[in-house]
């Protein structure tokens, strides 16, 4: 009993320090290129680096990244 409480609470408290690290935004644009930019200029304000983790163009150009602390 007492391994199955433990191991809730390692569960809970690595899933709180993960998502407190990881933040998602998406950027839009008329180019990839642009929304890239805006992507890296708001990673550049809070300190972060960023990994893209999506794109597409329709009539904009949409870019999803994943700001890393």
């Amino acid at each position: 009993m007492i391994s199955i409480k433990n191991f809730a609470a390692v569960t809970v408290l690595s899933l709180i320090s993960f998502t407190s690290f990881a933040q998602s935004l998406t950027a839009t644009a008329t180019t990839l290129e642009d929304a890239e930019a805006k992507v890296a200029s708001l990673a550049a304000q809070s300190g972060s680096s960023y990994t893209i983790t999506g794109a597409r163009v329709d009539n904009r150009a949409y870019v999803t990244a994943r700001l890393l602390k």
